[in-house]
């Protein structure tokens, strides 16, 4: 993973940062696999919440793969 490209998925992140914020959650960067597959940690009331699987995909990964090219797939690790 090229520095570019980090710097990239941290941006994405950042943007939807706020909204887990305002949930209690918030999320860290933990890897990024040689095949395109960004590892993350939820935190806070993100760890927990019921939801998490639904936001990581549907705000997490959609947010990551829109604005970073070769990413497949984001993955939440513990």
């Amino acid at each position: 993973m090229s520095d570019s490209q980090k710097q990239r998925i941290l941006d994405a992140l950042d943007k939807i940062r706020p909204y887990l914020k305002a949930d209690g959650g918030d999320i860290e960067l933990v890897n990024v696999t040689p095949d395109g597959i960004v590892e993350v940690r939820l935190t806070g009331a993100c760890s927990s919440c019921p939801m998490s699987q639904m936001t990581l995909r549907a705000g997490v990964e959609r947010a990551i793969v829109r604005e970073v090219p070769g990413i497949r797939r984001v993955e939440a690790v513990s």
